[in-house]
């Protein structure tokens, strides 16, 4: 009864005030190019979903005021549906060449999803480390999610939470750092968002996955620091 509630208010949930308008998404590409592309995902053992894309100004899933245009699955049963199965992946794109598309976290990976000014400044700083890098994509200009091992088990009493664990009911309610784990979802390359801008990849896809700790400690790091920088502007401004 939780989950279906929860469910329930993330659906019916209306966009925040100062939210950018949904607009047509950028010119249809290949439907050949977007599927090799969704497939090497599929490959590197991603769980992927069928998700809504954007159809003249509005959401294809075709509710008034959807809270989430272009990005949310199409069905309720994401979880259960989520495949790597190239066969069956193939076959949803060929009846919906425009959809988009999410992966199931908490099974083969989990996704540290950071603002993206954080997400460029913790890849610098990744790399001038020596940190492994996994698959990393960016959601326009506004996130950047990096897709590490997962650190849910398959025996309930051995996983443990994180405050910083996010649901797709919550995710506009921490704009900082989250975590994509048990539950939660992600759109994966290349869905087009209402507003023309798309979801990429910034390192492939078929990378190894990467401790989640690890790339923790820098993203908290590079948000800190985005954070301290943001904070200083606003009294230079004052």
């Amino acid at each position: 009864m939780e989950s279906a509630s929860r469910r329930s208010s993330w659906w019916r949930r209306r966009p925040a005030l100062g939210a950018r308008p949904a607009a047509p998404a950028g010119g249809v590409a290949d439907p050949a190019s977007r599927l090799e592309q969704l497939l090497r995902a599929v490959r590197a053992g991603f769980p992927v979903a069928p998700a809504a894309h954007a159809v003249d100004y509005r959401c294809s899933c075709d509710r008034v005021g959807c809270p989430a245009p272009a990005q949310h699955p199409l069905s309720f049963a994401w979880q259960s549906q989520s495949s790597v199965d190239v066969e069956q992946v193939s076959r949803w794109m060929g009846r919906d060449p425009d959809a988009n598309a999410v992966t199931a976290t908490g099974r083969s990976h989990d996704v540290l999803d950071v603002p993206a000014e954080a997400g460029r400044l913790a890849l610098e700083q990744m790399d001038a480390l020596g940190v492994a890098v996994g698959p990393v994509a960016a959601v326009g200009d506004d996130r950047y999610l990096f897709f590490t091992t997962s650190r849910s088990a398959l025996d309930e009493d051995e996983w443990w939470t994180s405050e910083l664990d996010t649901s797709p009911e919550d995710v506009t309610e921490h704009p900082g750092l989250r975590w994509h784990t048990r539950g939660s979802y992600v759109l994966l390359p290349p869905s087009r968002l209402a507003d023309g801008s798309t979801v990429s990849w910034v390192r492939d896809p078929d990378r190894p996955l990467p401790d989640p700790l690890r790339v923790l400690d820098v993203l908290t790091d590079a948000c800190t620091a985005v954070g301290a920088v943001a904070l200083g502007e606003h009294w230079l401004i004052g």
